[in-house]
């Protein structure tokens, strides 16, 4: 081989090193907060010491391989996480190291986001695979869970219809938004929601996040959302961010008008279902198989001891409490506001212990 051949083959090794490194232990990430056209992130100050103060960044997206579909990004990578003390992001780790990543997946096939709404986001819907794979040449439609974090005052969803309506309506609805901001809200069912409360909102369900939510999102991993209204508060949506690219009709067709009224309710509130609990220690699964094949998201609490995390790969978030992280010879301090991933090679390898309190909730892709 030439000297020029050798140095190339140089160039290639120490990369793929640094790598498969990163790729042999639990991951952690640069914050990564995403600009939307809404205000809010006040609830962050407290869940991860952020300024008290709302702001056009109120999303954080956790170990994220997706870019966020804005109309005028300020960075190349918007949405995409940055592996903490490096210039790599997520995307190009899971292609530089598949298999150690996600074992036999063929992607990261979830998008994980905390986010915090001051005001009430505009309806919305979402794609399933179907109208992604005709629409947007995408695999990937857009079911997710809300998992409610913590609430400030009257804080409340919006979730379907509340009443039976058709197509036609609808877009006459669209067209009143335009002078009364609220003219949809007399067709969307208003609920109330605390803390702990747990919701799978399926593609095409009409809804909308009230002001006063901080949320955990678990989602496939996609960005489409067709937003109709006129208006978010004090900002006009252009037709790109109500429809991303297709035509008014088109975009409507993701709505599905069937799911209306106490139906819709019962169809999206979970209810945790407990796997195991004694004195120390207990499991919970809040989304599960017969919920959805997209995801599976558990929570796991802990008073004292250790346990292994279970499943990887995984997102995983601390959402209460504190303790250590122990993989292997790498051990960390975890605490409320801390997230990671855990590839697949270090799969039921990794300890969560505490001498006071933890709490994590556990995001898993599809098999």
């Amino acid at each position: 081989m030439s000297a020029d051949g050798n140095k190339h083959e140089a160039q290639h090794t120490g990369p793929t090193d640094v790598y498969a490194a990163i790729a042999s232990g639990p991951i952690f990430f640069e914050r990564n907060r995403v600009f939307r056209v809404y205000t809010g992130g006040k609830l962050f100050h407290d869940f991860f010491g952020d300024e008290d103060r709302d702001g056009h960044k109120p999303e954080e997206w956790v170990a994220s391989s997706v870019m966020a579909l804005n109309r005028e990004p300020s960075d190349p990578k918007e949405g995409v996480s940055r592996i903490e003390n490096t210039d790599i992001y997520f995307d190009e780790l899971l292609n530089a190291c598949p298999e150690q990543m996600l074992g036999s997946r063929r992607d990261m096939s979830i998008l994980v986001k905390l986010l915090d709404s001051a005001i009430r986001l505009p309806v919305q819907a979402h794609p399933n695979k179907t109208f992604s794979r005709v629409n947007f040449n995408s695999e990937y439609g857009k079911t997710e869970a809300w998992i409610i974090l913590e609430t400030r005052n009257d804080a409340h969803i919006y979730f379907g219809f509340n009443r039976e309506i058709t197509k036609a309506e609808f877009v006459e609805v669209i067209g009143r938004s335009e002078t009364d901001r609220d003219a949809m809200m007399e067709y969307l069912t208003k609920v109330p929601v605390q803390r702990g409360d747990v919701y799978l909102i399926p593609a095409g369900v009409a809804h909308a996040i009230g002001c006063g939510c901080l949320i955990l999102e678990v989602q496939e991993p996609t960005d489409f959302t067709i937003q109709p209204e006129a208006w978010c508060t004090d900002y006009r949506l252009s037709d790109y961010e109500k429809y991303i690219g297709l035509s008014k009709d088109a975009a409507l067709g993701c709505f599905d008008f069937s799911v209306y009224g106490e139906k819709a309710v019962r169809l999206g509130r979970k209810h945790p279902r407990k796997t195991c609990e004694n004195d120390t220690f207990a499991s919970e699964i809040l989304i599960g198989d017969e919920d959805t094949d997209c995801f599976t998201v558990n929570r796991y609490s802990l008073t004292g001891g250790a346990f292994i995390l279970p499943n990887a790969p995984a997102v995983c978030v601390v959402t209460d409490g504190g303790g250590q992280l122990d993989c292997g010879n790498k051990s960390r301090r975890i605490g409320k506001g801390d997230y990671f991933f855990l590839p697949y090679s270090v799969a039921r390898a990794c300890e969560v212990r505490t001498e006071t309190r933890i709490c994590l909730i556990e995001c898993i892709p599809p098999k």
